[in-house]
């Protein structure tokens, strides 16, 4: 199936829905239609049954290169569907893991829409660059909470202190990528991933993903606690149990 719009490409096979920033001659820049037309786009894919996980990229040399400097002052980019939900929480609620297929710059707000995703594989020409200082740009996507998860406070900080770029091997050592693969092969890896991850149990995948991201807003010994109380409701609900791979003899401890 494919949706073509101006600004964002949403087109579903397999199980993967593929996400595409289109606007090339603009390196894919934010304005309030790819706002909304992401958000929809990610919305969409995240409550359909036939779709197990979402890949987001760019069209052409960028990822996305941040907020359209044009649009600042002209165009509404905050609170857009009026719930007071940005794309930190547009993302997070969406239930679908979201892969960024990084193939080329993500700077500043495209930075942040990168480290909404829950993994990263980039392409070799992937650069990483926080520029918020620099153009006097208050960030408000998460670059100051979601940045230092991924590369460590101070690491960070130097990002955003200098808004130097990040090469895609840098991003891979600092840990803000899992994998950098040359450009050309980069969504045939990314599709391969994502094969993986519809072959997993979908219902517990969810639940993995939902444990994990408690882990920023609970202490340890409270998420191990979720955790554990979530097995012991496996195990005495032999609905779930005998309904898993597992249990059928197909999955593997």
């Amino acid at each position: 199936m494919s949706q073509n719009k101006e600004s964002v490409l949403l087109e579903v096979s397999e199980s993967i829905a593929v996400i595409t920033l289109n606007r090339p001659e603009r390196h894919n820049a934010i304005n309030q239609a790819l706002l909304i037309q992401l958000y929809e786009a990610v919305e969409n894919a995240g409550s359909r049954e036939d779709v197990g996980v979402i890949i987001l990229t760019g069209k052409g040399k960028s990822f996305c290169a941040g907020v359209d400097l044009e649009a600042v002052h002209t165009e509404k980019l905050f609170d857009i569907q009026g719930e007071g939900r940005e794309l930190p929480e547009i993302f997070l609620s969406c239930g679908k893991p979201i892969i960024g297929a990084v193939n080329g710059h993500a700077i500043t707000g495209g930075l942040e829409m990168a480290l909404c995703c829950d993994f990263l594989i980039a392409s070799s020409r992937a650069v990483f660059i926080d520029s918020h200082a620099k153009l006097g740009i208050h960030p408000g996507w998460g670059v100051s909470q979601l940045l230092q998860q991924a590369v460590g406070r101070r690491r960070a900080k130097q990002m955003s202190f200098t808004g130097q770029p990040v090469s895609a091997l840098q991003a891979l050592e600092w840990g803000l990528v899992n994998e950098v693969v040359p450009g050309e092969i980069l969504m045939t890896r990314v599709r391969e991933i994502a094969g993986h991850i519809c072959s997993m149990d979908r219902d517990m995948l969810g639940k993995i993903k939902s444990l994990v991201e408690s882990g920023d807003r609970m202490s340890l010994a409270e998420g191990l606690s979720r955790e554990r109380k979530g097995f012991i409701s496996f195990l005495e609900d032999p609905g779930k149990r005998d309904a898993s791979p597992f249990k059928r003899g197909t999955g593997k401890a």
